[in-house]
Formats: C-alpha cells, sequence, structure tokens
C-alpha cells in the first residue's frame, strides 16, 4: 500500500495537469486528448478510472459555472466519447464504468453534484457519434435516471435532463420520452427549461401543436424561441391553414417588439423567400384571406412597413379591364383572385397613406428637405395611379362584374368597393355615375335560400345591408365618399328608404322586403351624425319611426323584429331625450319577446341608458316606476315575469337586473352562440360600475349588488363557453378596483352576499352530488381570492393623490379591508355551535380570507374591536386546527397593531363603527377576552399520575393564572368529557404494554417533556403557545 498510494497520487497530478491546460484555454485540444488517452492506455483501466474520478471530483462541488470549469465539462465529455482503435476495449469498459459514475452522481443529495452529473451526462450524449457501441442495458439505466432528473426542484437540473434526453425525443422506440416532455412543458414553472423543452421537441403534429400554443406564454424568451423552433422545424406546408393564421395574429400583435421581430422574420425569410418565391400573393393564398382577412391585412401591412413589397410584376387592376368596342360598357372585365383583391386594396391604402404623410412634411419643411419629401410623395401618387382604373366608370363595371358573378365573388367585391374611396370623385360626371351607381347598391335585395319546407332563409346576419357588416360599411364608405356634402348622403339614402318602405305601409311587402328595408334605415342610422340632417328629406325622422321602426319591432317575424329593435335602439342615440313610444317599444320587447329580440332589446336599452342615463329613459315613459335599489334593500326580490301582459312597473335598472332571473337568457342567442342576454346585460352594467362617477343617478346601494352578479357569473360553469362575457370581465376585473377607493369599498360590501350566493348549502343554495358540490366550493374558494386579490390591488398613481388630498374622509362609509374582517368575524359568528357539513366549510373559507386582511395603525376603533371579537371567532372554528394557528397569528398582528392596548374601547365608538357597517352584534361579554387563547381537546378519564402531580404544583403561580384564563376563554364540553383522543389513547396503550415488559424508573425534565407531548391533553396551538 505504501507503494500504491505515490503512484495513485502521481497518477492524479498528471490528470490534474491535464485538466489545468484545458480550463486555461482552448487552443489545442487534441494534444490534450491525446496526451490523457495515452495515459489512459499505458496503465490498468481500473486504476486510471480510480485517479480520474478523484481528479474530477471538485468539479462536483462547485456551483457557480465559471468558464474555467465549463471548459472542464466540455474536455471531460469529449474525451469519454473519444476511441481509440487500437485500445477500443479499455475504451469501452472506461466510458462504461464513467456513466455508471455518473448515473450515481444524478441520485446525489447535493443539489451541485447532481447538477455536474447531469451536465456532463447532456454534453456525453450530444456528443456521442451515432455508431458508437453501447449496451442496450446502460442505455436504459441513463435515460432511466435522466428521466427522474426531469422533475428535479432545481431549474438548472430539469434544463439538462431535458437536454440530455433531446436526443431520444424523435426515436421512435422511446415515444415515453417525447410524451414525458409534452407532458412537462405546460407545467413547467422556469422559463429557462421550457426553452430547452421546446428546442428539444422534433417536428410532427403532435408537438406543433403544443410549440403553438406557446406562442402564448408569459415568457418574452419563450414565444421567441417558439418562433424560432417553428422556423427551423417547421415548412410552411407542414401546418394547417389555422395554425398558420394563429401563428402570425399572436406573433404580429405581440406587446413585445423582440417576438414581432422573430415572426416577421419567420414571415419573411422561411414562408415568403424560401416558400413563396418572395411573392406575398402566394403567401396570401396560404392564409385563405376570405375567412381570415384581418390576419391577411395585418401579413401585408408588416410586408409594407418592412418594405419587402414593391408593385409586383407590374400588378394593377387596369390588368383586369381590357377595352372594347364591341360592348355596350365600351370595356371588358376579368375576375379578380381575393389574394389580388387584398393585395392590391392594401397596397394602395398604403401609398396613399404614404403619399399624405410625406406631403404633409413637405408642407412643414422648407428648402431642399421639402423638395425631397414632396419627390416622395409624388412618387407614391404615381404609383397610385398606375394600378387604380383610369376611369370611374371602369372601376364601376368592374366592382359591378364582381357581384353579378355571385357569392363565390362577394370578398373581390367589397375589396374593390373599399378601393373607392381612394378614387376621386371632385368631377360632376364622375359624381354623377357614382351616385347612380350607390343608388343601385342601396337598392340590391337580401340574398336567401329555400329550404326542403319552401321557406325562405336569409342569407347573412339578417340586420345588416348585403347581409354582413363589412359589406355595409363599405357601401356606406362609397356612398359617404360619393356624397361628401352635408346632409346629401342622408338625403340620397333616406330617398331610398321612403322607396322600400312604401310596400311596408301598404302591408304588402314580406319579411325579405321588410328586413331589406331595416338594413338600409341602419346602414343610415348608424352612419349619420344627427337627426337634424335628416329633416327635410323625403321621409321625416317621426315617420320613420312611427310608420317603420315601431310597426317592424312588432311584426310577426322574428328577424324583422330584430332588426326593427336595433334601429330604434340607434335612433334613441340620436334623439336629444328618447321618445315615450321608443323607450316603451324597447322594453315590452325585451321583456315579452324571445331571446333573440330580448337581446337586441338589452343591447338598445343598455346603450340608451349609457348615453342618456337611467333617469332620462325612466323620464321618457311618464309613468311613476319603483325601484328596489333607491329603497336600500339589500336583498332583490325576483321578478314575476308572468305575471303580467304589458310593461313591468319598475325603472330601467331594476329591468335589466331582473333579466339575470331568467333561466332562458342565459342560453346562447341562435345569431351568436358566444353570445346571450345574460353577456350582454354583464357588459353593460360592468361599463356603468367602471364608470359610476359620470352615473350619478344610479344609486350607489346597488352597486354591491351589480358587482355581486358580475363576480357570480364570471365564476360560473354556465358561462365557460361565453367568450366575449369572460374577456369583458376579465378587463373589467382588472382596472376596476385600481380606479376609486370607492370601488374597493364595494368590494368589500360583495364580498359575502358572494359567498353565501356560491356556497352550496348556505342561503339556500342547492348542491347535488359529492363531486358538484365539491367544484361548486373550490369556485367560491376561487372567487374568495379572487375578490381578496382586487381588494389588495394598489390604486393608480392618480387616485392616491386624490385619496392623500382628501385623506380625513377617505373611509367615512367604515368598509375597506378593516370593515370587512369585522363583517366576517360577524358572519362567522352568526352560526349556531353546532354547524352542518356545508356551515364549517364555509366558516373555515371565509375565515382563510379573514387572517389575510390588512389592518392599518390609523384605524385604532378597528383594530380594538377585531381584538375583542378573536376570541368567540377561534371558538366558533375550534374544530378546525389550522385556522385556530392563522387567528393566533392574526391576533398577535393586531396586539402589536393597537397602540394603546390600556386604553379600553368604548362602546359607543363600537356601535358606531357597526353601524356604518350594518352589522347588528352584541359586543358586551366579550370585553375580558381580547386575546385568541389555545382551545384544549376534551379532558381524559385516564388517572393523573403522581409524578405528574408533583410537577404542576412546582409550576409557578402566572402559569397557573394562563391556566385558568385558557379555561375560561373555550371549557371543555362535559359530554365530552369521557371520551379520550387518538393520541390519549395511544399514549395510553404504550404507557400499559411498558409497565409490562419493563419496570418504573424515574423519569427526568426531558422524558417528563416527551410525555406531554405524547399525552394529547393539548393541542397544537396549545403547545406553541406555552412554549413561548
Amino acid at each position: 500500500m505504501a507503494v500504491e498510494v505515490p503512484e495513485e497520487n502521481l497518477l492524479i497530478q498528471k490528470i490534474a495537469r491535464v485538466f489545468d491546460e484545458a480550463k486555461s484555454s482552448r487552443a489545442s485540444p487534441i494534444r490534450k486528448l491525446k496526451d490523457l488517452s495515452a495515459l489512459r492506455s499505458s496503465i490498468q483501466t481500473a486504476q486510471f478510472f480510480s485517479a480520474f474520478t478523484k481528479t474530477l471530483t471538485p468539479i462536483f462541488t462547485t456551483q457557480r459555472r465559471f468558464a474555467s470549469v465549463e471548459r472542464i465539462v466540455q474536455f471531460v465529455a469529449v474525451f469519454a466519447c473519444l476511441r481509440d482503435p487500437n485500445h477500443s476495449e479499455d475504451c469501452d469498459a472506461f466510458f462504461e464504468q464513467f456513466l455508471r459514475f455518473l448515473v450515481a452522481g444524478t441520485g446525489a443529495a447535493n443539489r451541485t453534484a447532481r447538477f455536474r452529473a447531469c451536465q456532463i451526462i447532456s454534453e456525453i450524449i450530444m456528443r456521442l457519434p451515432d455508431d458508437a457501441e453501447v449496451s442496450d442495458e446502460l442505455w436504459d439505466e441513463v435515460i432511466d435516471c435522466i428521466k427522474v432528473r426531469v422533475g428535479d426542484k432545481v431549474p438548472i437540473i430539469r434544463t439538462f435532463s431535458v437536454r440530455a434526453l433531446s436526443r431520444f425525443a424523435n426515436d421512435a422506440e422511446n415515444s415515453d420520452i417525447l410524451d414525458l416532455l409534452l407532458e412537462t412543458l405546460p407545467l413547467e414553472q422556469n422559463p429557462d427549461v421550457r426553452k430547452t423543452i421546446l428546442l428539444s421537441l422534433p417536428p410532427s403534429n403532435v408537438t406543433s401543436i403544443a410549440i403553438i400554443n406557446c406562442t402564448l406564454d408569459v415568457s418574452e424568451s419563450v414565444r421567441k424561441t417558439a418562433y424560432a423552433v417553428l422556423a427551423s422545424k417547421f415548412p410552411l406546408q407542414s401546418l394547417s391553414i389555422k395554425q398558420r393564421t394563429i401563428i402570425l395574429q399572436r406573433g404580429l400583435s405581440d406587446r413585445s417588439a423582440a417576438v414581432t421581430k422573430e415572426c416577421i422574420k419567420l414571415m419573411k425569410d422561411e414562408w415568403l423567400m424560401k416558400s413563396c418565391n418572395g411573392d406575398p400573393v402566394e403567401l396570401l393564398k396560404y392564409l385563405d384571406v376570405e375567412t381570415y382577412e384581418s390576419i391577411g391585412v395585418s401579413v401585408m401591412d408588416a410586408l409594407l412597413k418592412a418594405g419587402l413589397v414593391k408593385l409586383h410584376a407590374g400588378l394593377s387592376i387596369k390588368q383586369f379591364i381590357s377595352s372594347d368596342n364591341n360592348t355596350t360598357e365600351g370595356c371588358s372585365t376579368q375576375l379578380m383572385d381575393a389574394e389580388v383583391a387584398l393585395y392590391l386594396r392594401t397596397l394602395c391604402k398604403h401609398l396613399q397613406t404614404e403619399a399624405q404623410a410625406k406631403g404633409s412634411d413637405a408642407a412643414m419643411t422648407s428648402g431642399t428637405e421639402a423638395a425631397v419629401y414632396a419627390s416622395e410623395a409624388s412618387d407614391s401618387n404615381d404609383l397610385l395611379e398606375k394600378i387604380l382604373p383610369e376611369s370611374v366608370s371602369e372601376y364601376i363595371t368592374l366592382v359591378k362584374a364582381h357581384i353579378v358573378a355571385g357569392q363565390t365573388n362577394r370578398f373581390t367585391a367589397r375589396q374593390l368597393l373599399l378601393l373607392g374611396s381612394m378614387l376621386d370623385f371632385s368631377d360632376a360626371s364622375n359624381r354623377k355615375v357614382a351616385a347612380v351607381f350607390v343608388v343601385e347598391l342601396l337598392n340590391s335585395p337580401l340574398q336567401h335560400e329555400v329550404d326542403d319546407d319552401g321557406n325562405k332563409v336569409v342569407i347573412g346576419d339578417g340586420i345588416s345591408l348585403g347581409g354582413e357588416r363589412e359589406w355595409s360599411d363599405a357601401v356606406s364608405g362609397l356612398a359617404k365618399k360619393v356624397h361628401a356634402a352635408q346632409g346629401e348622403f342622408e338625403q340620397v339614402v333616406l330617398s331610398v328608404v321612403a322607396e322600400l318602405a312604401q310596400p311596408c305601409r301598404e302591408r304588402t311587402a314580406d319579411f325579405l322586403d321588410w328586413m331589406h328595408c331595416l338594413s338600409v334605415v341602419g346602414l343610415l342610422l348608424e352612419h349619420t351624425k344627427s337627426l337634424r340632417w335628416m329633416h327635410g328629406n323625403s321621409i321625416e325622422p317621426a315617420e320613420l319611426l312611427h310608420s317603420l321602426l315601431l310597426p317592424g319591432a312588432k311584426h310577426i317575424h322574428l328577424d324583422v323584429q330584430r332588426a326593427a329593435v336595433r334601429c330604434l335602439g340607434l335612433f334613441g342615440l340620436l334623439e336629444r331625450v328618447p321618445s315615450e313610444d321608443l323607450v316603451k317599444q324597447l322594453r315590452l320587447s325585451f321583456v315579452k319577446g324571445p331571446c333573440l329580440v330580448s337581446s337586441m332589446a338589452s343591447k338598445a336599452l343598455m346603450d340608451l341608458a349609457t348615453w342618456h342615463g337611467p333617469q332620462e329613459v325612466d323620464k321618457a315613459t311618464n309613468r311613476n316606476l319603483c325601484s328596489q335599489f333607491k329603497d336600500h334593500m339589500k336583498t332583490i326580490h325576483p321578478v314575476d315575469w308572468s305575471d303580467t301582459n304589458e310593461d313591468l312597473d319598475i325603472e330601467l335598472i331594476d329591468l335589466l337586473y331582473a333579466g339575470f332571473d331568467r333561466s332562458d337568457f342565459a342560453q346562447p342567442v341562435d345569431a351568436d352562440e358566444n353570445e346571450s342576454v345574460h353577456a350582454v346585460l354583464a357588459e353593460g352594467f360592468a361599463k356603468i360600475l367602471l364608470l359610476s362617477e359620470n352615473y350619478l343617478t344610479v344609486s350607489v346601494s346597488s352597486h354591491p349588488i351589480l358587482l355581486s352578479k358580475l363576480i357570480s357569473l364570471y365564476f360560473s360553469s354556465r358561462t365557460s363557453e361565453l367568450q366575449r362575457l369572460k374577456q369583458c370581465l376579465s378587463v373589467f376585473f382588472e382596472h376596476y378596483p385600481s380606479l376609486s377607493l370607492n370601488h374597493k369599498n364595494c368590494i368589500c360590501k360583495a364580498f359575502l352576499p358572494v359567498m353565501r350566493s356560491m356556497w352550496p348549502g348556505i342561503n339556500g343554495t342547492t348542491g347535488g352530488s359529492n363531486v358538484v358540490v365539491s367544484n361548486m366550493r373550490k369556485r367560491a374558494i376561487q372567487a374568495s381570492r379572487f375578490m381578496l386579490q382586487m381588494l389588495q390591488a394598489p390604486l393608480y398613481p392618480k387616485e392616491v393623490d386624490q385619496n392623500e388630498n382628501n385623506l380625513p374622509d377617505q373611509n367615512d362609509s367604515g368598509y375597506g379591508e378593516e370593515g370587512l374582517a369585522i363583517c366576517i368575524a360577524a358572519e362567522i359568528l352568526s352560526f349556531q355551535k353546532k354547524k352542518n357539513a356545508a356551515e364549517k366549510s364555509y366558516v373555515s373559507a371565509i375565515c382563510k380570507i379573514l387572517v389575510s386582511l390588512r389592518f392599518k395603525q390609523t384605524e385604532q376603533v378597528a383594530v380594538k374591536l377585531m381584538r375583542r371579537l378573536m376570541s368567540r371567532v377561534a371558538e366558533a372554528v375550534s374544530a378546525d386546527k389550522d385556522a385556530l394557528k392563522e387567528l393566533k397569528q392574526m391576533s398577535e398582528h393586531l396586539k402589536a397593531s393597537d397602540t394603546s392596548p390600556d386604553e379600553p374601547l368604548q362602546p359607543e365608538q363600537a356601535n358606531l363603527l357597526l353601524g356604518k357597517l350594518d352589522v347588528q352584534m352584541d359586543i358586551d361579554g366579550d370585553e375580558s377576552c381580547l386575546e385568541v387563547e389555545p382551545t384544549p381537546l376534551p379532558k381524559s378519564t385516564r388517572p393523573v399520575r403522581g409524578r405528574r402531580r408533583a410537577r404542576q404544583e412546582k409550576e409557578s403561580s402566572s402559569d397557573e393564572e394562563e391556566e385558568a384564563c385558557y379555561n375560561t376563554v373555550a371549557p371543555a364540553n362535559p359530554v365530552m368529557a369521557s371520551v379520550r383522543s387518538q393520541r390519549a389513547c395511544k399514549s395510553a396503550a404504550l404507557s400499559k404494554l411498558l409497565s409490562t415488559t419493563k419496570p418504573d424508573k424515574i423519569v427526568d425534565d426531558e422524558d417528563e417533556d416527551e410525555d406531554d407531548d405524547d399525552g394529547g391533553d393539548e393541542s397544537a396551538v396549545t403547545s406553541d403557545d406555552d412554549s413561548e
């Protein structure tokens, strides 16, 4: 041994010398590898392996990633993979031994050792040649240990474990590795690990979904990596149209400029240049612009801003118009593809905007700079003239040709209509020709089909001109461009309306004629600025209301009713004061109409309420309306919808709120599956609450009730499919608590009503099976935490400054976190001592919120009152040990916040605060118990041993006083005196067993303490309290 040890030390020194050279520089790694390989071949493998691992051991204790250490790690990985053909057996034996050594290191308790072992294994796996001969048993062992490390608690270890498995992710034999990575990706918390997983995923249909989902990741670097992986591994043709549009939609609208830049790089380098040969029209064909028009426009805007689109191969509208003297129109047309139409429309819009911007810059500068700007504007205008038709007549001929071609060319026709806003209609002859074309567009009937039963079915939404809102906007834009003079647009449209309304007045029109007429009226009311421009024309506004809109709202056909109600809402927004007949009809349509009509009526009424104010709308009815909100009622009684044949005699806010009680209003309407009457009402009430300062006529007492309903809807399982409602309320809840301190007070008032309404078994809320009850409780707990988060959200800076200027008056209502805590305490104490399962779980849930509320030292009355209530609250939740511990900590915080603990709480101050909170509670009996005392378990009937009695006699008098106070706070229940706890039973059994096998002995103090802990006479809270 004396000889072997120096030899081993000498070998370690040689290996260490190689490592020192390797860590200093990367200059000559081949020479160092040859030297170390020669040293390995010159001695026995076991001897070299022992010295090698001992030399490498300091690496496994170095946590920081120094450059020198990283070079040694890479050098070791390369050396392990190096195979000398002349000594292949020695190389294979060393490689196997070293891998097993690293596998053992991955299971070490030390995190640094696990990290270095996983790092070296990953480097070896990534550098190992494909033809390397490794036993399957060894590989299985390595893969299994690395798969375990994927779930390690240290992120860097998880990162290298994923990197090591990435080489096997594409192997069909190891499909479980890919499954593991896909399962880990959405659950992983560290962004670096998620990035590594993304880089490790092979291209496939399954992985493409996971990678595209990461484009919504919260981390900017992960989203950027997702686009880089999509660019490198997924060609354009391998993705579906839906996936392509999602990628571009998210990337081009991302809030991070770096992510957007990466998406543009993907779109330009991989999709545009490689897959489409630089042709933007070809790229648009891969995106189905007829279905995803907005994404196609975003793509074109991004390419145009990047300067990647020029006038492609001389492409212009003129190519689709050819002169032909043999035709009556003087020219013939060629139909245009949808992608070409969108390309030309966005290109022309860009050139027009650029010319206007450069012209403005030239007008605001002078000299050479102005000349440069003017030249650039002139170039853009010249290019625009090359694309647009030479005359208005040619343009109209081209649009008509696409309209006549049928529904398949509807998209192209609309794109051409939008191009009309870029034409010049200053010439009288051009304007005359265009005016005739506008009238033809307005007179075009709605498209319809005939079903199997012979009934006519309208194509489109049934309320807009042409059956779609985009077509209506395009027609109105062209009409306003042609008739740009004040009042001329209204005059032309009203002349068309008067002509279309004639058969409707004479009762000879079918429902298609009614819907066509109402669609033109809706176009007019939506785009006119005032009713005064409608006076003195073919049909007066009052005549339009009474002869067309009101009769249409009473039509037998539901689609006609829906279109008429929409027009009534638009008409009411243009009036200075809402008319009586209009408001009454809208209320009647809301109450008595089917869901399709009630949804439109609710939109109209909510728009009138937010525009004119609820009080003005109520005045228009000329009736004495009652309101439960103005009576300051805590509970709003439901309205009996079937008890009347006419409108309900309640105010507008009460009427709209009563709509939440109708179950049929919760169902999605036929026209839009993502919208219901409840969603419309919730969106409207969210606007009123968010801008409550603008709606002073809305009773303040209604705000907590409305907010409670919105929170209940947000967490309701019935609204999970209403995406528009979810998005609206999420934005509302994000801003509402930070806008005003009054909003936070409203959240406090709404807390308990929300919890009562959502918790099963409380206030008549029905449950069901155990699974249903469990899910309802989970949603209620989630809602409580959500409200706490809103309550503790910081105010916006402007509101903070206003509150500081009005500090004395900011909490006159008594609410705030302190007021909510007192209300929760009163709620807990309102239940009897014997509670059922629902009440116990409810009390435990709100108690967890109670201990999370914060008290300010300035609110001394609330602090003292809460200290007085703490003992009773602790007694009410004595069965929940976790709650008792948290209440004890809260009691200590309250004690520290009490600046004058010697001064008692005056009854007048307490009653004043309780009156502000509208809480009725008797606090006279709590004056002597200000602290939360530990609640004892039922006393055991086991005889007390003599040595315990002797020890108790030696305790100080102060401990006796504490024990007396302890017994008065929560006295033991006499009925339970004969029942021992489980811990007491266990201790008694153990003591009896020991007494039969071992003789009695004297117990010292330490044994006595252990015996006290095992006795079960005290709870965990009692032990903590005594230890202090």
